[in-house]
């Protein structure tokens, strides 16, 4: 394996608290969709993802992991594409600035990036969230200049799990893809990074992810958080 010299990060669940941080904007968004309905509200964010019994969104959902796009298709199935493509346009800034506003760091996070970034880690976001939601959320959380790049669904042609975000990290900082490590909280982030062929692959299980979703997907590594990412990077000689 070639040794690690790039980080892309998931965003929701991985670096920010995805239950914390989206269910009320999920909800706001489905009310909206359902014209004030709250039943059929609720049966939107159930189509969509959310488990009302276990108060958390199921792992590789379209909540979880698609993107306002895929959420807009779901919950519009009729509406005429202009004006779909609207809808996605007005999802994507309420989305960006409440999802900044909203945002709730994962325990460790901060201190765990500064502790990459030190140690000569180029460090970029892959989100399938907007490029402006991904941007404004690290700037609110205050680890922006840790970063090279934010990397949401509409800056590439193809979002996760294609290989379109890694390719143009690689393009930016001149590193091939073996020696970029992808760290999420879904399936569709290790499924990217071995579309990518990316050096390493890890799940981390503060988001919506389980054990199980990682082993299926063939994940490198599993880790609680990125808080830990540090302490094993340095234990693989990286």
């Amino acid at each position: 394996m070639a040794r690690i010299r790039g980080i892309l990060f998931d965003k929701d669940g991985t670096l920010v608290d995805f239950d914390r941080t989206w269910f009320s904007i999920g909800d706001m968004l489905a009310l909206e969709a359902a014209g004030g309905d709250r039943l059929k509200a609720d049966r939107l964010m159930t189509q969509a993802g959310y488990d009302f019994k276990a108060k958390h969104f199921i792992p590789d959902s379209v909540f979880a992991a698609g993107t306002n796009a895929d959420v807009v298709a779901l919950w519009y199935p009729d509406t005429e594409p202009t004006l779909r493509r609207e809808i996605v346009t007005r999802f994507n800034g309420i989305t960006a600035v409440n999802g900044a506003a909203k945002a709730v760091a994962v325990a460790g996070v901060r201190d765990a990036l500064a502790t990459l970034h030190q140690g000569g880690y180029r460090m970029g976001v892959a989100t399938n969230d907007s490029t402006a939601g991904a941007q404004q959320t690290i700037l609110m959380l205050g680890i922006a200049s840790m970063f090279d790049a934010a990397y949401g669904y509409d800056a590439v042609a193809r979002p996760k799990p294609a290989p379109d975000t890694v390719l143009a990290f690689c393009d930016l900082t001149g590193l091939s893809p073996s020696e970029v490590a992808i760290i999420g909280d879904n399936g569709h982030d290790i499924e990217m990074a071995h579309n990518a062929g990316c050096g390493l692959s890890i799940g981390v299980l503060s988001g919506t992810g389980t054990r199980d979703t990682f082993e299926r997907a063939r994940a490198d590594a599993i880790l609680g958080s990125v808080a830990d990412l540090p302490d094993f990077l340095a234990s693989d000689g990286n």
